[in-house]
């Protein structure tokens, strides 16, 4: 049997006609660049996540680029990231002009951890720099403990943005992601759990101040139009055919959700002898992907291979460990990133996988495993 990683074409099927003719009046008006999808997407994205403002961009690693020029921060600047991570959320930072201070993540949630939060500050504090931000990761679809992060961010005069790239659909104590923070991220990359059909992403926050520096930092820094700049920005826009094609998936994303959540318990329910994220109660995650700790990981890998069952390891190398970024984290030790990224390992996750095919990869699973 053939196992998509992640079934797109499945999901196309029931809504290839509604796509097909979102991208035919695209067309067709002629605007592809800030066209009137883009608005309504906007608009649309703010309801769904419960903020003010929405603000369609490039892509999730251009929306961390946009919350941190927003932000104006400086060399000096310290902004803490977690290690264990998509290289995105480090490399925004350097994009930006700070610079990145990794944490550790819990072994348990695999999110940053508050308490190595703690250590990280008072070390770059002691290196002479300046704490500004604090980027929590959802990381798996889970968001992460925003009320402890929060509160070290309060104390020490930093801002929250939360990089929800892998979580949108998810919710932290009856708060959507997008809610949290001054600022969020969020990705549309197509194997994100609301994705587009090529690269995409928002950023959401409820100031008017902060709409206004991301809405002018998105086109080129401009001011009262496009050809008057006040400030460096960048070519961040969201293109009008990936809108349209995310208005069409928007209308399907809450049952999509639900599917989700049938596919990761009964995976959590069938396997068994290996290390699940925990998702306290009151949490929703938006399993963009579904991982879990086993210590045979090369041994699963191999004979999931065998039986032709695609498999991930997210993420082999942690943000500290990363040649271009040691430089910036020596001096730092991150012993949980490093087990993680050992250990762990992620099965094919999306709505659309059937109970018998699911059943085949749990089977497999548990040969190695159980």
């Amino acid at each position: 049997m053939s196992i998509p990683f992640i079934d797109l074409a499945a999901q196309q099927k029931g809504i290839r006609s509604k796509i097909d003719e979102a991208v035919a009046k695209v067309l067709d008006s002629g605007q592809y660049i800030m066209g009137t999808p883009v608005a309504e997407l906007e608009e649309k994205l703010a309801a769904f996540a419960g903020t003010k403002y929405a603000v369609g961009c490039a892509s999730g690693t251009c929306a961390l680029v946009l919350c941190l020029l927003a932000q104006n921060v400086t060399k000096n600047d310290a902004v803490f990231v977690p290690s264990f991570t998509f290289i995105a959320t480090a490399e925004s930072v350097l994009l930006a002009g700070a610079t990145p201070v990794v944490v550790d993540v819990e072994p348990d949630t695999f999110n940053m951890s508050p308490e190595d939060l703690k250590l990280a500050v008072k070390q770059a504090k002691d290196r002479g720099l300046n704490p500004k931000v604090v980027i929590p990761v959802d990381l798996f679809g889970l968001m992460a403990n925003y009320d402890e992060i929060g509160k070290i961010a309060a104390e020490n005069n930093m801002v929250v943005i939360a990089d929800s790239c892998q979580s949108f659909g998810a919710s932290y104590k009856g708060k959507r992601a997008g809610s949290m923070g001054l600022l969020t991220s969020t990705s549309f990359f197509p194997a994100k759990p609301l994705g587009c059909y090529g690269d995409g992403g928002a950023v959401f926050t409820d100031s008017d101040e902060m709409l206004e520096l991301v809405k002018s930092f998105r086109v080129h820094g401009m001011g009262s139009d496009r050809y008057e700049n006040v400030r460096i920005g960048l070519n961040g826009r969201l293109d009008t055919i990936q809108a349209a094609i995310l208005l069409v998936k928007l209308s399907v994303f809450e049952e999509e959700l639900q599917k989700r959540q049938i596919v990761a318990a009964r995976y959590r329910e069938g396997i068994k002898n290996v290390t699940h994220q925990v998702i306290a109660e009151g949490n929703f995650s938006a399993y963009a992907q579904f991982s879990f700790v086993t210590d045979k990981r090369d041994e699963l890998q191999a004979h999931l291979k065998e039986a032709d069952i695609p498999s991930m390891i997210y993420y082999p190398i942690p943000v500290h460990r990363q040649k271009a970024y040691v430089p910036y984290c020596d001096y730092h030790e991150c012993p949980v990133a490093d087990m993680l990224s050992k250990k762990i390992i992620s099965l094919p996750m999306h709505p659309y996988l059937d109970e018998a095919t699911q059943d085949f990869i749990i089977a497999k699973v548990n040969e190695v495993v159980g």
